[in-house]
């Protein structure tokens, strides 16, 4: 998809978050004086579109000090307001690229049922077969039938082999097992699925901890990415989802699903504040091009309706 397309499909898929905060704007700033009442009328809009308080006052912060007291209309504080998100957003929009020193590039991934882990492996091993690199793919979440069978599925259009185990299998050491295969097959990437049963975090925390033990038998410094993959449509629990997986594994990026179907596309600039992690790429659909690189501006602009 060009990237043309791809701003379309982001601006399309920003829409009910950009409705949120647009016509809120709107309603608040039609040409009016920017004082201490428009102000605080901006910063609970804002908290209400998921860019979270501390953004939120960052951003009014900056409004006072250069725009306070003046007249403004409502394409002047959607300007500013963009150019303000784009720039907290800038320094996270950091594309993940495969090191050909580890050979393969070991890439854990990680994130809550549901987020959208496996379709998100399934479109990067695409992406990178595209690309000319040869990835092989891990079921390691052995518990659930379903997303083993997605894994074949993604595996078989984009061309690459997964591996799986019998149901229920150790997933550390089928992750073990895959690279070791790996590496005798020259695979550039390793992309390992891994369960997401936060209900027994304590169990989760094991079973992730434990596949990394057994990768650094063989590679002491894999994985080399670990991404955490979050929905947006659950809004600001992605943070406290964030937060519990920072305290399992070192999680090195984002990715950000499902922005099609949400109205809470400002928490991506909450994550943003809150971590400044890496936010690698994000998905406005179920095809394979759509995922696709974190651009800032583009996200920006598409966010406040630009």
């Amino acid at each position: 998809m060009a990237l043309g397309a791809f701003f379309g499909r982001l601006k399309q898929g920003l829409a009910r978050s950009t409705e949120k905060l647009g016509q809120s704007i709107t309603a608040v700033f039609t040409r009016r004086k920017l004082d201490d009442a428009a102000l605080e009328e901006l910063e609970d809009l804002l908290i209400r579109a998921d860019l979270g308080p501390e953004v939120a006052a960052r951003i009014v912060a900056s409004f006072r000090r250069t725009r306070f007291g003046r007249d403004i209309t409502e394409d002047e504080v959607k300007a500013a307001l963009a150019g303000e998100i784009a720039a907290i957003l800038a320094p996270v929009a950091v594309g993940l690229s495969i090191d050909p020193a580890h050979r393969p590039h070991v890439v854990l991934v990680v994130g809550v049922n549901g987020t959208g882990k496996t379709t998100t492996i399934g479109k990067l091993a695409l992406s990178w077969r595209e690309q000319g690199l040869t990835p092989l793919l891990v079921a390691g979440d052995t518990f659930r039938a379903a997303a083993v069978e997605q894994l074949q599925i993604w595996g078989m259009r984009a061309g690459c082999t997964v591996i799986t185990g019998a149901p229920g299998a150790d997933a550390a050491g089928l992750a073990f097992d895959a690279l070791g295969r790996a590496r005798a097959e020259g695979a550039d990437v390793l992309l390992i699925d891994t369960a997401g049963r936060l209900h027994n975090k304590s169990a989760l925390m094991e079973e992730l901890r434990k596949i990394i033990r057994v990768l650094r038998k063989q590679d002491p410094r894999a994985p080399h990415s670990v991404l955490l993959v979050l929905d947006a449509t659950t809004g600001q629990n992605a943070l406290a989802q964030v937060r519990v997986f920072k305290e399992m594994v070192d999680v090195t990026g984002l990715v950000v699903t499902k922005l099609d179907g949400s109205a809470r596309g400002g928490v991506v600039v909450a994550l943003a504040e809150a971590f400044a992690l890496p936010v690698h790429a994000v998905g406005v659909g179920e095809q394979a091009g759509d995922l696709r690189p974190f651009d800032a501006g583009e996200f920006a602009r598409g966010l406040i309706g630009l």
